[in-house]
């Protein structure tokens, strides 16, 4: 996960340093995109663990 955390701060770095053009715009897509797909993991997976405590 630290590495994780890394690697997205160096994109984000990078892209300040180029002036939040395209390569920016294209890692805030990517991270909308991570943001709502680890939302949805979230969810199943609380949903999952309710359902096998309750059973």
């Amino acid at each position: 996960m630290l590495y994780w955390v890394l690697v997205f701060l160096v994109v984000a770095l990078v892209a300040g340093a180029l002036g939040f053009g395209g390569l920016a715009g294209a890692s805030a897509g990517i991270a909308q995109i991570l943001f709502y797909i680890f939302l949805v993991l979230l969810v199943v997976s609380l949903l999952f663990g309710f359902f096998r405590r309750a059973g």
